[in-house]
């Protein structure tokens, strides 16, 4: 589970095994856990977040869009 990014008290990480998947990010903070995904950036699933938390996570995940594509290209080599 490759850590990409951490913002606060959001860690962004993806799954080994989420290759065979649309690129995605996943993000938690204590026991939850959402997940976006990156092209275009949307929800999949909030994890347990409030509305209010979702509309910040989905900000960052905008802001850092590209990194987090380039951190998944680079981990699956696509």
């Amino acid at each position: 589970m490759p850590t990409v990014l951490r913002i606060g008290p959001y860690r962004f990480f993806f799954f080994a095994g989420d290759r065979d998947e649309p690129a995605h990010i996943h993000i938690e903070r204590e026991d939850k856990v959402a997940k976006f995904w990156l092209d275009p950036v949307r929800l999949h699933s909030s994890g347990g977040f409030s509305r209010n938390e979702i509309i910040r996570i989905h900000r960052i995940v905008g802001e850092y869009q590209t990194p987090l594509r380039e951190a998944w290209n680079a981990y699956f080599q696509n």
